[in-house]
């Protein structure tokens, strides 16, 4: 199986106001995604957009810094198949030269998932549910 982009997600300060504005661009949020640190809504074509929490995304990633001087603040996520598919695709690249950033791990989220850097330092994730 080939990993294939499914999540766009977005690292945001301030959840309610991040969601009435996707909301007001026509995206639908669950009910109460103003309160919580991660937020998804479905896109056409089955991709997501996800919205995370700044604060949160410092829970599980102790080095992230916000972006200075006009830098992104989104990252890919790539769906594997299995948890051991996040594990050998993360080793894999690692191996090939690839900055491996967060290796798998088992997220609070229900999913197995590990952060990679692509060549110019943007995130680009590899997860799967875990079952």
């Amino acid at each position: 199986m080939v990993p294939t982009l499914e999540v766009i997600g977005l690292i945001v300060d301030d959840m309610a106001v991040s969601v009435e504005f996707y909301r007001r661009l026509g995206l639908t949020f669950p009910s109460g995604a103003e309160a919580e640190d991660h937020a998804e809504a479905a896109l056409s074509g089955g991709l997501r957009l996800a919205l995370d929490k700044a604060a949160s995304v410092r829970g599980f990633d102790p080095e992230w810094e916000p972006p200075r001087g006009g830098g992104h603040r989104s990252a890919l996520a790539f769906r594997c198949g299995s948890p051991a598919e996040v594990d050998t695709t993360y080793q894999e690249l690692v191996d090939a030269g690839v900055r491996g950033h967060l290796p798998p791990w088992d997220a609070v989220w229900g999913m197995r998932y590990a952060m990679l850097l692509d060549p110019d330092g943007n995130g680009v994730d590899l997860f799967a549910d875990v079952e």
